[in-house]
């Protein structure tokens, strides 16, 4: 079972997190997600660990207090898979497509024209 935790103390470090779940039983993994430019904790993570005691884990931890912080923790839902972002109507600028309406090159309808 994959558990969201969420509002953990930005000081917290991975192994703590880990340590609280195993109470309940073996931890897969124990993961606080960081920012990716600065490496500081996001203040959420997520614990795999087995059904029936991430299932008790998730009904003792939620709204316990830990590091200061009382911890939000559930079960995590399946990531939403975003549509792309697709560039064929470029609208801010470039060559050539005629939808497009910033500046540059081409046929197009916001400044410019052919340039040749």
């Amino acid at each position: 079972m994959n558990i969201f935790v969420s509002n953990i103390n930005y000081a917290t470090k991975e192994y703590e997190l880990h340590d609280l779940f195993a109470e309940f039983g073996d931890v897969s993994s124990a993961k606080i997600v960081t920012d990716r430019e600065t490496g500081r904790s996001r203040g959420f993570g997520f614990v795999e660990m087995g059904d029936d005691e991430g299932k008790q884990a998730i009904e003792s931890l939620n709204q316990k207090e830990f590091n200061g912080k009382t911890l939000n923790v559930s079960e995590a839902k399946p990531r939403e898979e975003k549509p792309r972002r697709s560039f064929d109507n470029n609208r801010s600028g470039g060559y050539g497509n005629n939808n497009n309406r910033g500046g540059g090159y081409g046929n197009n309808r916001g400044g410019g024209g052919n340039r040749w």
